[in-house]
Parts: C-alpha cells; sequence; structure tokens
C-alpha cells in the first residue's frame, strides 16, 4: 500500500518533514487496525477524523451550537498539528 502513497514535496525538496508528514501512513495503520501505531504515527489523526466527522454531520444536520463546536474543533486540530509537528522536530533536531 506504501507504493501508492504520494510522497512528500517538502521532504523531498528541503529534506524536512512537513506538517502533514505521516497522515497518509497513518491512515494506513488505521485502516489496517493499528490504532496506536497510527496516533504515533501522527498524533492529529483523530482530532482531525472527529473534524470531519463532525463537518459531515453538520451539512446535513445543523447543530444549535454548530459553530462553537467547529471552531473548538479546528482549534484542537490546529494545536495537536502544530505541537506534534515542534516535539517532532526537537528531536530530530
Amino acid at each position: 500500500m506504501e507504493e501508492y502513497m504520494i510522497p512528500c514535496v517538502n521532504k523531498k525538496i528541503f529534506g524536512v518533514d512537513c506538517l502533514g508528514c505521516g497522515m497518509q501512513r497513518s491512515l494506513a495503520l488505521l485502516f489496517q487496525g493499528e490504532f496506536e501505531a497510527a496516533f504515533h504515527m501522527y498524533p492529529a489523526i483523530y482530532p482531525l477524523l472527529v473534524l470531519l466527522l463532525f463537518l459531515g454531520f453538520n451539512f446535513f444536520y445543523k447543530f444549535r451550537y454548530g459553530q462553537i463546536i467547529k471552531t473548538g474543533l479546528i482549534t484542537v486540530t490546529i494545536l495537536t498539528i502544530v505541537i506534534s509537528y515542534i516535539i517532532k522536530m526537537r528531536i530530530i533536531f
């Protein structure tokens, strides 16, 4: 399955991971049922999936506090992506 994954252009050109590096492999691990390995590969996978699931439901069913929930989920997802990226870069360098 890894042979069909899109390579990271940022990593090829600059040699440094981007904020999304590991997401495809994490999804592949998630589909294989390896939930802990998916989290270790890309910690933001679960907040991102919750956000996408909420956006999908909110498209068809309008929630009373949908905008507040959406803003909160986006904030948690972005913070998770940025914090995990900073931790990964501190370990690498």
